[in-house]
């Protein structure tokens, strides 16, 4: 049963920060080169973004292409599903199974709240299958939307732009929805860490998100922009870690 209260305990230390690339921009003829690339970047993960042209106006790649780059890196995989509740469901098992790591270790899958109905059983199912089912919030939803699912999931995904495009202006607005589900995480003593998604690059954004409870970065053109992929990397957890320590970039 979720606490109630309204004072959120000060002793619990930040969980370690993650930065996690966006394939986005990369170049997608030449994607297996491109994973390698992040891998030796110093990444923790890699997300691939996966758009039906349904749920978001975007069509990108299916479970192929995710299965297909995983004999070139060793590094763990991130499958965002902005796709139908049909598709959802119909693919879930291919999505899980190619985004599990080279040894069958369990890959991050997040589900959309918005599009899918049944949210609780493809959460389970994604568990089932093997996959760390994680849940992904749009910007206009309410952390009310997830609260009941929190116990099920590894991560929850706080959006910062409208999903379905690479390049877009980060949302401020969201640092509150960031601070409330730290709050509730924390007082429910849940082992879940908290994603954001969209306009994050090396400045005030990654600082702000970070000193209000996040600790795992998506970036596309925020670390794609920079001389080399490591130089990205290095830029963006330096200021996150920096956050952490009390150090925060303002606008």
């Amino acid at each position: 049963m979720m606490s109630s209260s309204n004072q959120t305990p000060r002793s619990v230390s930040p969980r370690e920060v993650q930065i996690i690339p966006s394939v986005l921009p990369a170049d997608w003829a030449n994607m297996g080169k491109c994973v390698k690339d992040l891998e030796e970047a110093g990444v923790d993960r890699i997300q691939f973004d996966v758009m039906d042209g349904n749920f978001v106006p975007n069509l990108t790649f299916g479970p192929e292409m995710i299965a297909a780059c995983r004999k070139y890196c060793n590094v763990p995989f991130e499958t965002q599903l902005m796709v139908s509740q049909y598709n959802c469901e119909t693919m879930l098992e291919s999505y899980v199974n190619a985004t599990k790591g080279a040894n069958g270790e369990p890959g991050v899958v997040i589900a959309h709240v918005e599009a899918n109905v049944h949210l609780h059983r493809i959460l389970s199912k994604i568990r089932q299958l093997g996959g760390s089912p994680s849940v992904a919030l749009n910007p206009h939803t309410p952390v009310e939307m997830v609260k009941d699912v929190l116990d099920m999931v590894d991560h929850v995904l706080v959006m910062t732009v409208n999903p379905g495009f690479g390049g877009q202006a980060y949302i401020p607005t969201m640092l509150n929805k960031i601070k409330e589900l730290r709050k509730i995480i924390i007082e429910n003593s849940l082992d879940v860490d908290i994603e954001v998604d969209g306009g994050i690059k090396a400045d005030w954004t990654i600082s702000e998100c970070c000193n209000a409870g996040a600790n795992c970065f998506i970036a596309g053109s925020g670390m794609f922009a920079y001389p080399s992929l490591k130089e990205g990397c290095d830029a963006l957890r330096k200021v996150a870690q920096e956050a952490q320590s009390g150090k925060i970039l303002k606008k």
